[in-house]
C-alpha cells in the first residue's frame, strides 16, 4: 500500500489528527486523494512555506 494511502486511512480512522504534506509531494498526494470516495471529507489548509495540513471531517464539505 502507498504510504500516502496509509496516512489517509490513518487520518480517516482517527489514528492521527492531521497530515502534513510538503509542496514537493503535493501533486502526487492530490492525485491519490481525489480518487477516494470520501474525498470531500478531507480538508487542506495551505501554510507558509508551501506545506499543506489535511484534516478529516465526518461531514463532507459541499
Amino acid at each position: 500500500m502507498n504510504s500516502f494511502e496509509e496516512k489517509l486511512n490513518m487520518l480517516q480512522n482517527g489514528d492521527i489528527e492531521m497530515l502534513e504534506i510538503s509542496k514537493e509531494d503535493f501533486l502526487a498526494f492530490r492525485e491519490l486523494l481525489v480518487k477516494r470516495e470520501d474525498f470531500k471529507h478531507f480538508s487542506g489548509t495551505a501554510m507558509q512555506g508551501g506545506k499543506i495540513i489535511y484534516t478529516y471531517s465526518q461531514i463532507a464539505r459541499s
